[in-house]
């Protein structure tokens, strides 16, 4: 197949969905294909002009010049190509490319219904209700989608105005060949080391960023009730971006604060060693789209404390224990930080054998989420979005391009 990925601009920094973008290209390019990777350039947005105007540049860069050069480029494409929107927020290009075989990447609806006023804890501005409501129109014209959950995918359902042609579930693969440690102690005195922090006693971790989902603050919530307890001295390492102002406020009204370790822009080898040494995982998450670091944590050998919400009880099956979701009444958030703090105490009593048997759990649950064969799989939803073009053509030109769908 010949196939075109559409990306997000690398100047806007969408690290995570440029990653995902990249690591399909390489996927299927990998795998035989003829593989091309479009993404708006930093025409305007390198100019030397003042910060508070760079935004403005960047939008010119991605909906003016882009979709120019777009639609110049799709008629040199040969018949046959399937066009990759890798994000339903690049859903604003359909337009362009919806008479050719297509297939949108779903990941999250979360800005979606927070525009639409469904999400208490992150109100969107005007500007931002307008902006996802354009992505909404645009992504609505596509028939051809592939979800990364359950729960994506019936998000998705909701917000489109008709049945699509084809709709899939392809779970998230790991990317990162995360691994159960060969020898925990060792890693333990590496990750001691490298932050500096006496881990003799083990450590709590989280891994995420400042978005309202993540729920770091909860984290800190949580964690902040479990400390209660005088025996309960492990500390806490919480793996990210550096914490914005919401995060640090509540970090400075806990007690226990200085327990609590924002470890900053870490690599991902780092990362992976966290994972392998801590005693227990949690992710308090409010919502996902998949929650990739259950996964990881899981295929790490550490057990795993998320929230009793989809997709996270999608993404960890029968190997995880459970919380409740963050209250959105404030009145109830102490009461709730309790019982999950009582969550952890309870991880933390389990007999080796029943540490043993949860982690054992865990390693055959992240075996659902190989890299490879979600790449296997994924590519047979293109190739037969591709045939079924083929198919749709006149005779004449369904002979040049049919052999390769043989």
């Amino acid at each position: 197949m010949n196939i075109v990925f559409f990306s997000h601009p690398v100047f806007l920094g969408s690290i995570s969905t440029q990653r995902y973008a990249r690591w399909l290209a390489e996927g299927m390019e990998q795998r035989g294909h003829r593989v091309q990777l479009w993404i708006p350039e930093p025409r305007c947005f390198n100019l030397p002009v003042p910060t508070k105007l760079k935004k403005w540049l960047g939008y010119a860069d991605q909906y003016i010049f882009f979709p120019y050069w777009v639609k110049k480029q799709v008629k040199k494409q040969p018949e046959g190509t399937l066009f990759v929107l890798t994000d339903h927020s690049l859903g604003i290009w359909s337009y362009l490319i919806n008479s050719h075989a297509h297939v949108v990447h779903c990941h999250d609806f979360l800005a979606q219904f927070s525009a639409m006023g469904r999400v208490a804890e992150n109100p969107i501005t005007w500007s931002g209700r307008k902006y996802q409501a354009f992505i909404r129109r645009g992504f609505r014209r596509a028939t051809h989608f592939i979800s990364i959950s359950e729960k994506t995918r019936e998000d998705l359902h909701e917000l489109l105005d008709s049945v699509p042609v084809i709709s899939k579930v392809i779970y998230n693969g790991l990317v990162q060949p995360y691994t159960p440690a060969r020898n925990t102690a060792a890693t333990l005195a590496y990750v001691a080391k490298e932050t500096g922090i006496d881990l003799s006693g083990g450590y709590l971790l989280h891994v995420g960023g400042n978005q309202w989902n993540k729920n770091r603050r909860g984290m800190i919530e949580i964690y902040t009730q479990w400390c209660e307890n005088p025996d309960h001295l492990m500390p806490l390492m919480m793996i990210g971006p550096a914490p914005d102002h919401v995060i640090r406020k509540v970090w400075a009204a806990s007690p226990f604060r200085h327990r609590i370790h924002f470890l900053i822009d870490q690599t991902d080898d780092f990362v992976a060693r966290a994972y392998q040494a801590a005693t227990a995982f949690i992710f308090p998450s409010m919502a996902e789209g998949f929650g990739w670091p259950i996964a990881e944590a899981m295929a790490s050998g550490t057990p795993v404390i998320t929230t009793s919400d989809m997709p996270m009880m999608e993404v960890a099956g029968d190997a995880a224990l459970f919380i409740q979701k963050r209250p959105s009444d404030e009145k109830l958030v102490e009461q709730w930080a309790k019982d999950s703090a009582n969550v952890i105490d309870q991880l933390l009593h389990y007999t080796k054998e029943e540490r043993r048997q949860l982690i054992d759990r865990g390693l055959r649950n992240a075996e659902r989420f190989d890299s490879q064969e979600t790449i296997a799989k994924i590519e047979r939803v293109y190739e037969a979005i591709a045939r079924q073009a083929v198919d749709n053509l006149p005779p004449n030109d369904k002979s040049d391009v049919s052999a390769q769908y043989r």
